[in-house]
């Protein structure tokens, strides 16, 4: 880790400190930096907006993207206080994020009182042992489904390449 890396990690654990002082966050903290500058911070809002997608990742990548005006951040860096939860990881790949450096890990998480790890290892589950139950819809209504999607990718300026 360069020190750069280690100050913007600092900023990004301070951000999770003074988390605790405002009721109705979690002591989460984030920042994403762009060439060497700080686009956006944030902390978890959950409780306070009664929202279980507002994790500090996804609320900073939200303003990163609003200030921006794009949702991918090819050249982006995010710093977390915690290892991201599984949501948040996915988020980061959904922005092309090319690296998160973060502080504590998911096991420090775990016995913290937040359930991550758990939710790490339902993901390694066959779907029959999850504890969410998954059902799909009928062919004729999946059917129904891809054919919007085709149309949506049909418009689209460039062929799409299946990563399967």
């Amino acid at each position: 880790m360069s020190e750069a890396d280690r100050e913007f990690l600092a900023h990004a654990i301070d951000l999770a400190r003074h988390a605790l002082e405002d009721e109705g966050e979690t002591p989460f903290g984030v920042i994403v930096v762009i060439g060497g500058e700080t686009v956006s911070e944030g902390t978890s809002s959950v409780v306070k907006l009664a929202d279980p997608t507002a994790h500090a990742e996804v609320m900073t990548l939200r303003s990163a993207g609003k200030s921006l005006g794009r949702h991918v951040f090819w050249d982006g860096i995010m710093y977390a206080s915690s290892e991201p939860c599984p949501m948040c990881l996915v988020t980061c790949y959904w922005a092309r994020l090319p690296r998160v450096v973060f502080g504590a890990t998911s096991h420090d998480v775990a016995m913290n009182g937040f359930e991550d790890l758990q939710l790490y290892r339902e993901m390694t589950y066959p779907e029959e042992r999850r504890s969410l139950r998954e059902d799909a819809a009928s062919e004729a209504l999946g059917l129904q489904v891809t054919e919007v999607l085709r149309s949506w990718s049909a418009a689209l300026p460039e062929p799409v390449v299946t990563e399967l």
